[in-house]
């Protein structure tokens, strides 16, 4: 007989039976409930029985009853014909999602692993904010790495930054990926600028430019940089160098921000 798709494994599934251990009696005690007599055959001394009100037996839930009261020495056993045991693997392909079960709780953080439990995918990409200039513009010394004043906050889920010292302090051990971003007024031909990502006050790495233009044109410059956290002192903070000799100011609020976020590993 031909098939589309799968071809059930139908001659390879049993039924479950049970046996009983008869007494001079016409009630016994089913293992599985039913609904009715017609999901059990009931076989007695070799001999099947014909379920049904008026015949040989009836079933509901648990309570098998018998019409006729069986003896010592009867041997007597049931076959659950809705319990078939498969005893195959199911064929490739044939599973689908709606098939699988399992254990616990599933959210944002877990995934359903091959063996029905759940495995930590990681975490949040938190603590995580982000922070710009706002107000006055600030006056960059030449020659020097100056702290970016960031002082607003768009949002900080773990209240990690603070917008007096400028410094992002996690308190969850980790990678992540800092990013900052300046615009300042410029101060004439070949000078150079740096953007600085800062881990305790050190520089950590960061992207320079190199100005060829007349003073006073503005300019954005920006760095990224993936950095490791112990989740307790090490701290980060914005940092910019300017060589012009002589004081310049960033300006463009809310275009010189500092950002960060953990990165699931």
């Amino acid at each position: 007989m031909a098939y589309i798709g799968n071809i059930p494994a139908e001659s390879y599934a049993s039924f479950e039976t049970e046996t009983f251990s008869v007494s001079a009696t016409t009630n016994y005690t089913l293992s599985h409930a039913v609904t009715n007599e017609n999901e059990i055959r009931l076989v007695i001394n070799g001999v099947v029985q014909q379920p049904g009100s008026g015949k040989a037996y009836t079933a509901s839930g648990t309570t098998l009853t018998l019409t006729s009261a069986t003896v010592s020495g009867d041997s007597m056993y049931a076959v659950y014909l809705g319990r078939a045991l498969q005893t195959v693997n199911p064929p490739n392909a044939s599973v689908g999602l709606s098939q699988l079960s399992a254990t616990g709780t599933k959210n944002s953080t877990t995934f359903l692993r091959g063996d029905n439990t759940f495995a930590s995918a990681g975490g949040d990409n938190t603590p995580a904010f982000f922070a710009y200039r706002s107000g006055s513009n600030q006056s960059m010394p030449d020659a020097s790495v100056t702290v970016i004043q960031m002082n607003s906050e768009v949002y900080d889920t773990d209240s990690a930054y603070d917008t007096s010292t400028y410094k992002f302090t996690p308190q969850t051990a980790g990678k992540y990926l800092l990013h900052t971003q300046y615009e300042t007024n410029g101060g004439g031909d070949q000078v150079l600028y740096i953007a600085y990502i800062l881990k305790n006050g050190a520089s950590s790495g960061g992207s320079q430019f190199l100005h060829r233009g007349s003073g006073g044109s503005s300019l954005s410059l920006s760095t990224t940089s993936v950095l490791d956290a112990n989740g307790s002192s090490d701290y980060f903070q914005a940092g910019f160098y300017q060589g012009s000799s002589s004081v310049q100011l960033l300006t463009g609020i809310q275009n010189t921000y500092f950002t960060a976020y953990k990165i699931i590993t």
